[in-house]
């Protein structure tokens, strides 16, 4: 069946860097937007970053500037680069694929936890 895991995440001081990494398994990785999200304590899940199918990306304005999406089609992998990390970027950081084209299809990974504390 489908898997998506995240890796990457841990505990970080304020202004370190955290690249996390999502493997996407049986899909057809291509034909899949790929978007970052997080979750923090007591909060709703909220998207932060998006990349399409061609490559395009788009940040929340919290992160935009401190955080890169990015894709690697023949690895079925999307990457999150954050950059400049403040406390109130800790939260579980969750991946998600959504199929662009055809049925309906949306999957989920467990999350990484990101932790940015002195």
């Amino acid at each position: 069946q489908v898997q998506v895991v995240e890796s990457g995440g841990g505990l970080v001081l304020p202004g370190g860097s955290l690249r996390l990494s999502c493997v996407a398994s049986r899909i057809s990785f291509g034909i899949y937007t790929m978007n970052w999200y997080r979750q923090a304590p007591g909060k709703q899940r909220e998207l932060v970053a998006t990349i399409t199918t061609d490559g395009g990306a788009t940040y929340a304005n919290s992160v935009k500037d401190r955080f890169t999406i990015s894709r690697d089609n023949a690895k079925n992998t999307v990457y999150l680069q954050l950059d400049t990390l403040q406390p109130e970027d800790t939260a579980i950081y969750y991946c998600n694929a959504r199929a662009a084209v055809g049925p309906p299809r949306n999957y989920w990974g467990q999350g990484t936890q990101v932790t940015v504390a002195s």
